[in-house]
């Protein structure tokens, strides 16, 4: 009898579990999603309080080079969740983290008067570096990118299909998928 008490009372005291899902995008949705492609170099992290105390956010400053469609201007400031401020860090998973000085494509939206923010938290920046040995800026796509087909995504270290491009090479997808999403 207590056994059986004791179940009901663990089966109402308990709380329930939150989990964060993050769908892999793919790569054409991306660009169709986006009304905003920015590339450029971040120039300012901040971090602030939200929710009267309850949550950090972070406010990333880009000085864009160009955009590869819409516009906001010459400087974007955009919000990402989580982030460190003082002595508290929100971790936020799936979010991505910026430095000071990173180069990085960006794919934006905006709801009505607020920030901007990244489609698809990680998936939705593309970071551009220099290759060491050919001196190549290249571009590697993001750990979880969707594929248009209805099979579940693994993602395998070392994947060859995960390979960096140039970042022309790059640029010329994002356009291709634009030409094809504008035809549809």
């Amino acid at each position: 009898m207590r056994s059986i008490a004791l179940s009901f009372v663990l089966l109402f005291v308990t709380t329930p579990l939150h989990a964060t899902v993050l769908l892999p995008i793919e790569f054409r949705e991306l660009v169709t999603t986006a009304p905003v492609i920015a590339h450029g170099q971040v120039v300012d992290v901040h971090s602030q309080w939200i929710d009267g105390r309850r949550a950090v956010e972070t406010f990333v400053t880009v000085e864009v080079a160009d955009y590869l469609k819409g516009n906001l201007g010459d400087h974007v400031t955009f919000k990402v969740p989580g982030g460190q401020f003082g002595r508290y860090r929100t971790v936020f998973v799936g979010a991505p983290s910026f430095q000071i000085g990173d180069e990085v494509v960006l794919f934006l939206k905006s709801d009505g008067p607020s920030f901007p923010f990244i489609i698809g938290l990680s998936q939705g920046v593309f970071r551009v570096v220099t290759d060491t040995q050919s001196g190549l800026r290249i571009v590697t796509p993001p750990a979880v990118m969707g594929v248009s087909s209805a099979e579940p995504i693994r993602v395998v270290r070392g994947d060859p299909t995960r390979r960096a491009v140039s970042f022309n090479s790059f640029r010329d997808a994002v356009r291709q998928a634009m030409s094809e999403g504008a035809a549809r």
